[in-house]
């Protein structure tokens, strides 16, 4: 079973990530949907953050707010936008309205080989907006992000 991250800028709007995980997608769905599992893999350790609070209403017209704090940050930095499609456990789609050119993010949960192939697509709404996330950084946590999951998901 692939263990590697794949990150891979696919055109100028879409970022794409890809990793295969050792847990069937039901499993997978779940750390992608459920408040107290999803703080626990979600935040890179690398960044410095550290969740504060997880809200999810996970449904089809839901929406969801994360609030991380850093030692660095006077205030508390919140994430937040609106769930456009929720198909258990193969599909999520959802926007990120923190900034007014935020992504909309899709993922696929789809079994291979006793495991989970997880495909994350960013679409940004212009080749800057792609581009100012990629010179920011906040595009490279994928592959941290996943190895935890996977940590977590293992038996």
């Amino acid at each position: 079973m692939a263990d590697q991250t794949t990150v891979e800028r696919t055109s100028d709007l879409e970022l794409v990530a890809t990793r295969v995980l050792a847990a069937p997608p039901q499993r997978v769905f779940e750390a992608w949907t459920t408040p107290d599992i999803m703080m626990h893999w979600w935040a890179p350790a690398s960044f410095g953050i550290s969740f504060v609070s997880c809200e999810m209403d996970v449904r089809t017209g839901g929406t969801y707010r994360f609030v991380f704090s850093h030692p660095a940050a006077d205030a508390h930095m919140a994430f937040h936008g609106r769930y456009n499609e929720v198909t258990p456990p193969t599909r999520l789609v959802w926007t990120n309205e923190e900034e007014a050119d935020g992504a909309i993010t899709t993922v696929t949960f789809a079994a291979v080989d006793g495991g989970t192939e997880v495909v994350v697509h960013d679409l940004y709404p212009s080749k800057a907006a792609l581009d100012a996330a990629i010179a920011s950084e906040s595009t490279g946590a994928w592959s941290e992000q996943f190895v935890a999951l996977d940590g977590m998901l293992a038996p």
